[in-house]
């Protein structure tokens, strides 16, 4: 009987020294904080379905459908993405008001890429005081990389301040004696720009400079302002605006017979939602920069990435105007999503989904431009830093230099 109790309880400590062996990397591999558990990962979003930059709205529906994709082939280890994105119509009051239902009601495990500067910017100190991540903010405020004062917010694009820079090279080696006109959102987003344009033009700005004009966007239209900056005599016209008044601005111009160097922000080069409604032969010779791959150009026909982005398309956006850039964008950006979440493993805290943000490492989302990755650092909350300048001709944007990088002052 001894000998028997004596084997029982030898089984008994094996068995217990086996399953303490067993344990502490049974409960490391699964970490959850709230929105995320063994079969789902809820993912907060706001975008701007309606209001003056409903262009947009289709990035939300863009990444709704990319994550429905992702959950017909299994989700990401094993879980399915639960997407809920509310409208704010770009209004602050009302993203702060749908901010909190995502983190307080629905109890989301992260926000991503939800839009614009002035709407972000309403929730920042909120969002980093409750500790959810702000990922991948779609709007390219520098003030998104601060890692220091704000560890749970990261951007995505390219900063403003650094394509106002690239600009503001431009136009010092092309038109040295330039007489420049600036039209900017009376925001956060437009004065990036402004600094990022005197950043590099420095004692020369006073001189060249014959213009700063801004405009709010609840103005219904913005001809009165451009009728205006044609009057300085400006022939170097930077143009610092979101889609619906991009589009106004180079409608007016072509009425106006104003034909200065065209320097428009890459956040209204969409050929849908710009160039289109404003007229693609009044669009000929618009100058920007770019990091997003065109589906409409002909150029990347046989380019792999572009081959899954277009059979993405096909079967979950059917009938979708792939010549909207924000539709590579949202492709772009909720490839980045997926790529951080594979990264977490079964560690799905919001601690380390910000880690696991800040070291991506030469990651190249399909859509982007060849030669163009994501790289981030925990002092670097930039993830795309790379740009090339491109001009509007003959209904689509060609590319032309080098690709320029951030990292070594453009």
């Amino acid at each position: 009987m001894l000998s028997m109790n004596c084997k029982t309880l030898s089984l008994l400590a094996a068995t217990t020294a086996f399953a303490v062996l067993l344990s502490p990397a049974a409960f490391a591999q699964k970490k959850y904080d709230t929105g995320a558990g063994d079969t789902e990962i809820k993912i907060g979003n706001v975008e701007a379905y309606s209001g003056p930059a409903s262009a947009y709205g289709v990035i939300g529906k863009t990444e709704e459908a990319y994550f429905k994709m992702i959950n017909d082939q299994g989700g990401v280890n094993g879980r399915k993405i639960n997407f809920i994105s509310y409208d704010d119509g770009y209004s602050p009051p009302k993203t702060v008001e749908q901010t909190r239902k995502l983190i307080e009601s629905d109890e989301v495990f992260l926000v991503f890429n939800a839009l614009g500067t002035p709407t972000q910017s309403a929730v920042q100190k909120y969002q980093n005081s409750k500790k959810v991540p702000q990922l991948f903010v779609a709007t390219g405020a520098s003030k998104w990389n601060d890692p220091k004062d704000f560890p749970w917010t990261m951007g995505f694009q390219p900063s403003y301040r650094v394509e106002a820079r690239i600009f503001a090279k431009y136009i010092l080696k092309e038109k040295p004696n330039a007489k420049i006109a600036v039209f900017y959102q009376n925001d956060d987003f437009g004065k990036d720009y402004v600094a990022g344009l005197k950043d590099v033009l420095g004692d020369k700005a006073a001189s060249l400079i014959v213009a700063e004009e801004s405009y709010e966007t609840t103005e219904p239209s913005i001809d009165s302002h451009i009728v205006k900056l044609k009057g300085t005599g400006a022939d170097v016209f930077v143009d610092i605006a979101t889609p619906k008044f991009a589009a106004q601005a180079i409608k007016k111009m072509a009425e106006l017979e104003w034909k200065p160097m065209h320097l428009m922000t890459d956040v209204s080069i969409s050929i849908g939602a710009v160039m289109k409604p404003a007229g693609l032969d009044a669009s000929e010779g618009v100058l920007s920069a770019g990091y997003l791959k065109d589906a409409s150009d002909p150029q990347w026909k046989e380019d792999g990435g572009m081959r899954d982005f277009l059979a993405f398309i096909d079967k979950y956006m059917p009938g979708a105007n792939v010549s909207d850039t924000n539709l590579v964008y949202g492709y772009a950006a909720a490839q980045t999503m997926v790529q951080v979440l594979k990264q977490c493993g079964d560690d799905l805290t919001r601690e380390n989904v910000m880690k696991q943000a800040a070291s991506l490492k030469d990651f190249a989302p399909e859509t982007l431009l060849p030669g163009i990755t994501i790289n981030t650092s925990p002092t670097d909350f930039a993830p795309i830093e790379q740009l090339r300048m491109m001009q509007f001709k003959s209904g689509k944007w060609d590319f032309f230099g080098d690709i320029i990088s951030a990292e070594t002052g453009g």
